[in-house]
């Protein structure tokens, strides 16, 4: 089985653990996620299906929207609600102060991304020097905060929410950290849901329980919409067996202007998605990153 599954991610189950899931249903071994969510997140979740799988690092790089419910006056070491409690604080804010403080965080900005997370400190995983108490210096990274908008005051249990449009590489939950430190009463994230990824809305997505060995083929999209946003570039038959088989094509013999060094493109044979060619000028050819699809496959 081959293309894109988009999968509203419940809450409870790692991506892995989806992942683990659609592969019983699809019976198919090469199955990937295309941007992990934490256990407790929900949302937006898509998946690549067979050969479609070399594509998922296309959509890791695109940027993200979120809806978040922060709780102020709890931090804990997770800088969630499921981790352990560190400290809590008494909480006196107005909403100027909350709306000050979710503002200051837009734009580009440095983040300290969480201690229990997926990234590498001398080859190994934050979160597992975490649980062994380790706190090693976690270097700021640069990411961008494009939109925050605040869509529930401050109300019971000391939670407000707020949607995110954010860059690649961002932590939510460092966010809601840093809010909380801003206003000098810490907090936590409660709640998180995913709302749009890679051109991908929370509106087009299935529940994971919906998709079984019976229904999952209903629910599957070809697997060029996951990289709809890129140019086409048509092929001839006699180019589409060279780009297949691993060889360049010349720009000269392809009807594209404007092209950049280094950009990508959809390749096509007629109505058959080929694959993603990569713009290399100097040497004035389109060279394979990835093949999907061949020529007979499907015309």
């Amino acid at each position: 089985m081959q293309g894109l599954v988009l999968v509203n991610k419940p809450s409870g189950i790692t991506s892995f653990g989806a992942v683990s899931h659609i592969k019983r249903a699809a019976k198919e071994k090469r199955v990937g996620h295309t941007g992990t969510l934490d256990p407790m997140a929900t949302g937006v979740l898509p998946v690549l299906l067979g050969r479609a799988t070399a594509l998922s690092s296309l959509l890791l790089d695109a940027d993200k929207s979120y809806t978040a419910t922060v709780r102020l006056g709890v931090k804990t070491d997770t800088d969630d609600i499921t981790g352990t409690v560190l400290e809590e604080n008494s909480v006196f804010v107005t909403a100027d102060q909350l709306s000050e403080a979710v503002r200051s965080f837009t734009g580009k900005i440095k983040q300290r991304p969480p201690y229990y997370s997926a990234l590498k400190k001398d080859g190994v995983r934050l979160y597992s020097l975490a649980r062994n108490g380790e706190r090693p210096d976690i270097p700021e990274r640069e990411i961008e905060v494009y939109s925050a908008e605040i869509t529930k005051p401050l109300g019971a249990n000391n939670e407000f929410s707020v949607n995110f449009h954010v860059s690649k590489g961002t932590y939510i939950r460092s966010l809601a950290r840093d809010i909380g430190e801003y206003l000098g009463c810490g907090a936590c994230l409660s709640a998180l849901c995913r709302t749009y990824t890679g051109g991908f809305s929370l509106s087009e997505c299935v529940p994971l329980e919906a998709l079984t060995e019976d229904s999952i083929s209903q629910y599957l999209f070809s697997e060029e919409r996951a990289v709809s946003y890129l140019r086409e570039a048509a092929v001839t038959e006699k180019q589409a067996f060279r780009f297949s088989n691993g060889g360049q094509l010349d720009f000269d013999r392809l009807k594209i202007k404007d092209i950049n060094d280094g950009e990508l493109f959809r390749v096509k044979y007629g109505g058959l998605f080929l694959g993603i060619g990569r713009a290399d000028i100097p040497k004035n050819q389109l060279a394979v990153k990835c093949v999907i699809n061949y020529p007979g496959d499907g015309i």
